[in-house]
């Protein structure tokens, strides 16, 4: 049994809205399944770290949902900022019941284990500029960091972190969230959003103790990333 992480999937078989048309994602969605099913067994679990599904709404995205519901492996969806079917863990999970997704778990304020860890994280924030709005939404963020590191000491195993947004990015660097990561002894962190050149800029590699790693789809060349 293996854990697998991809970020920015961008799935739209549900809506007309494909990423085929920018530069190196032509066949993308049979890239990834292509990768996804040589490589991932039914026992094994994948983290998709945001930016899951274009749909507007439940309706909107159940084809991408029932996509990924037909791959192998248990996946563990995060929220991203294109995510606007996202709603209440509450509302999610009676969807995916009620339409027998019985594959897909919500990690929002929780963890999940596998394989002798604790998967947790949430979407996080990028502090672009000091205003009111960026400092009060990545509190929140961090506070729901704070949740899901908190679930994982109380099982007594150690975190593994995913955000959405990458935590150091060029000049800019989440404070509060590196020092989330190294209060709960995060020794790894994966995070997406990245695409094209701005990837030239992401951070990865080891920083005050933690590996980073980012995990968007192109820059994994549409292939999972193995833990």
């Amino acid at each position: 049994m293996a854990i697998f992480a991809i970020g920015d999937l961008h799935l739209s078989t549900g809506c007309n809205k494909p990423m085929d048309i920018f530069s190196g994602w032509q066949d993308y969605v049979g890239r990834i399944t292509s990768d996804w099913r040589s490589r991932v067994d039914v026992q094994d679990t994948v983290v998709i770290a945001g930016d899951i599904s274009w749909g507007m709404n439940f309706k909107e995205a159940k084809s991408d949902f029932e996509l990924l519901h037909s791959l192998p492996g248990r996946k563990i969806l995060m929220k991203g900022n294109h995510d606007y079917w996202w709603n209440s863990r509450k509302k999610m999970e009676e969807f995916f019941d009620q339409n027998g997704l019985t594959s897909l778990t919500i990690l929002h304020n929780s963890c999940v284990a596998a394989e002798g860890v604790a998967l947790c994280g949430t979407r996080g924030w990028m502090l672009e500029e000091e205003c009111l709005h960026d400092r009060t939404v990545a509190a929140r963020e961090e506070g729901r960091l704070r949740a899901s590191l908190e679930a994982a000491r109380k099982l007594e195993l150690a975190p593994v972190a995913f955000l959405h947004y990458p935590p150091l990015f060029a000049d800019s660097i989440s404070g509060g969230m590196i020092d989330l990561l190294r209060e709960y002894g995060v020794k790894r962190c994966f995070y997406g959003h990245l695409h094209g050149a701005a990837c030239s800029q992401a951070f990865e590699g080891e920083y005050l103790g933690i590996e980073f790693s980012l995990i968007s789809a192109d820059h994994l060349k549409f292939r999972l990333k193995e833990l």
